[in-house]
């Protein structure tokens, strides 16, 4: 593109991301056996059935699970495909998160049903919070985070990025997150920013970690994209078309109704190759209905 060709976005287009009313709805990733996967989350991890459908015609079912209500809540979306059985998590994808009030007490009710756990309860290194990592039955790890109360017990979706303050700038820009923490651990080779809608302990929050020296790395074919609300697809998407002109990625369905829900989205990719869909608040909530 030719310099100087990129339009630049109005004042009142490049603000609409922070004034707009945006929350994380759901993660979206693969599972080789759906009931397996509910009676872990329910029985491991305490999460509820929120949903569950099957659309025989595409050869997929879906289950949603989380700690509350999808109308208020974060929630995962599972998606099984016909005869798929197994996937490949690549080396991009990092965690999940669960806040608890009492991590050595959950993992030992893991342990009993017979889950995988990957690292102890314990403070984290150079630090006080206590925390400990477990593995699900695809593969899928999950970080369990003590936490006296949170409003939001689906905590945090750890993603690997090349470019930390590329992504920073992105994910403000294109999604008026917030950086809400940002550290730095040259001891260990890494940095992490913390992004979300409020703080750390109120919500959920993309951590996006940049491992010195690492700039790309597989997505593989099991994890798929966060989901996010908005109150205007075509808005928010004009607003994503100008961010990737500045700092890379790629729109990968234009702003409008879905065929046969007639919910509106727009789905894009971040410069690493991470997919985002935006969401019509109103459609999403008649949907649920």
């Amino acid at each position: 593109m030719a310099e100087g060709s990129a339009a630049v976005p109005s004042t009142e287009l490049s603000e609409w991301p922070k004034k707009d009313k945006r929350r994380f709805l759901h993660a979206v990733y693969r599972v080789g056996d759906l009931d397996r996967t509910i009676k872990f989350y329910t029985e491991c991890f305490g999460m509820k059935l929120l949903r569950k459908r099957d659309i025989p015609e595409e050869k997929y079912s879906n289950a949603f699970l989380g700690f509350g209500p999808e109308e208020s809540n974060f929630v995962v979306e599972l998606t099984y495909n016909y005869g798929v059985t197994s996937y490949d998590i690549g080396t991009g994808f990092g965690h999940f998160a669960i806040a608890t009030p009492d991590v050595y007490k959950m993992v030992e009710d893991i342990r009993a049903k017979g889950g995988d756990i990957t690292r102890e309860p314990g403070p984290v290194k150079g630090g006080t919070s206590v925390i400990a990592f477990v593995k699900d039955p695809d593969g899928y790890i999950f970080e369990l985070i003590q936490r006296a109360s949170t409003p939001e017990p689906l905590c945090q979706v750890m993603l690997r990025v090349g470019d930390l303050d590329r992504s920073v700038k992105f994910y403000e820009k294109a999604l008026g997150m917030k950086l809400v923490k940002k550290v730095d651990r040259p001891e260990y080779k890494y940095s992490i920013a913390m992004m979300g809608y409020a703080e750390e302990h109120e919500t959920t929050v993309l951590e996006l970690t940049y491992n010195y020296g690492v700039t790309e790395y597989t997505k593989g074919n099991a994890y798929a994209q966060v989901a996010i609300s908005t109150d205007d697809v075509y808005k928010s998407g004009e607003v994503v078309e100008h961010v990737i002109q500045e700092l890379g990625g790629k729109v990968t369905r234009k702003p409008g109704p879905i065929p046969g829900i007639n919910t509106k989205i727009t789905s894009f990719l971040d410069p690493d190759g991470w997919k985002t869909v935006l969401v019509d608040n109103e459609d999403f909530l008649k949907e649920l209905k």
